[in-house]
């Protein structure tokens, strides 16, 4: 017995007469040399012009670096090279607002008389938000306070009824805290509540 090397040009050939004699008996195609090859060494397949490109960049990058001849790449490059060759840079900036990374309170402004039912609806039919089943939780009086719970389902028939209660019932004040977390963000997000005296939902 000999230990297969994937390096070795016979035993690669060896294996690909083996594979081509058992795609023809299973009628599989598309066997080639090169996907033997890729099989044997667990190669990820990649284009080698890529990778060359990349590593041209890099050492770009570390000349600009060294020798201080220009400013280097801040922050973020973009190469196609699908069809021809494209590619420019550019500098990707945080927004301060942003709905995922930020741990900047966002504004819910609402009327007291609002429904949580409203508020819920809002946070999924928004553009910005979009999310898919908030659960919202305060805190009340020192205590935490669960409003809407819909993913886990004894909360949510116990939360159930406050969908259909005012902000006010539920004794929210204007400037509250309401975290809300949902599945379509990596954390939950923080909203300060803002009362209005009129707002067209």
């Amino acid at each position: 017995d000999v230990l297969i090397d994937g390096d070795d040009p016979a035993h690669v050939t060896w294996l690909h007469e083996r594979a081509l004699a058992r795609a023809a008996e299973y009628r599989i195609s598309g066997v080639t040399y090169r996907l033997t090859q890729g099989v044997v060494k667990h190669i990820i397949p990649a284009v080698a012009s890529t990778n060359a490109a990349v590593a041209a960049i890099c050492a770009n990058e570390a000349f600009k670096i060294a020798t201080s001849c220009c400013l280097p790449l801040n922050n973020y490059l973009v190469f196609n090279d699908a069809h021809g060759v494209y590619t420019y840079a550019f500098e990707a900036e945080r927004r301060e607002d942003c709905a995922a990374c930020s741990v900047r309170p966002q504004p819910l402004s609402f009327c007291e008389s609002a429904t949580l039912q409203e508020v819920v609806d809002y946070l999924t039919g928004s553009a910005v938000f979009r999310m898919k089943a908030p659960g919202l939780t305060t805190v009340v009086g020192g205590k935490n306070k669960t409003l809407y719970l819909p993913t886990v389902e004894h909360i949510e028939v116990a939360t159930r009824a406050n969908l259909k209660r005012s902000l006010k019932e539920l004794g929210l004040k204007d400037g509250q805290e309401i975290v809300v977390a949902d599945c379509t963000n990596p954390k939950a997000l923080i909203f300060v509540l803002n009362y209005v005296t009129d707002m067209k939902y």
